[in-house]
């Protein structure tokens, strides 16, 4: 079965996203970028440009699924369709849904607890869907 590869992005509920961005660029020096989050670099053998994302969203975004969770993490994996499949398997609740844009894969299924998690497979990885 696939594994996680590590965290791809941290994903929450704002009142108001540009202050909120504003307020960590201002405080902590987060590298806001226009688009309203931060791509927080980092480098491995396997990966030698990463990021994990940074970014606040509107408080009514549905992107986060119909539970009104606060956040959602974004996990970077390997293998999407394998991981979807053994998900599957295990009687995880899976979207039928599948994205795929330049920024590679991603998928969604939901935790024990109703919390809706992302799972992305960067361009590198990315395979064509089944």
């Amino acid at each position: 079965m696939s594994h996680l590869l590590g965290i791809g992005g941290i994903f929450f509920r704002s009142p108001d996203p540009k202050a909120t961005a504003a307020w960590y660029a201002e405080h902590l020096g987060l590298p806001v970028n226009p688009w309203g989050g931060a791509a927080l670099q980092w480098r491995t053998d396997a990966s030698p440009e990463a990021s994990t994302i940074w970014s606040p969203f509107a408080d009514d975004t549905q992107y986060f699924g119909p539970s009104g969770q606060t956040f959602m993490v974004n996990f970077r994996v390997r293998d999407l369709n394998g991981l979807l499949a053994a998900l599957r398997d295990k009687g995880v609740d899976v979207d039928s849904r599948l994205e795929e844009s330049e920024f590679g894969r991603f998928g969604w299924c939901t935790d024990c607890d109703g919390r809706r998690v992302e799972l992305w497979e960067p361009p590198e990885y990315a395979a064509p869907a089944p």
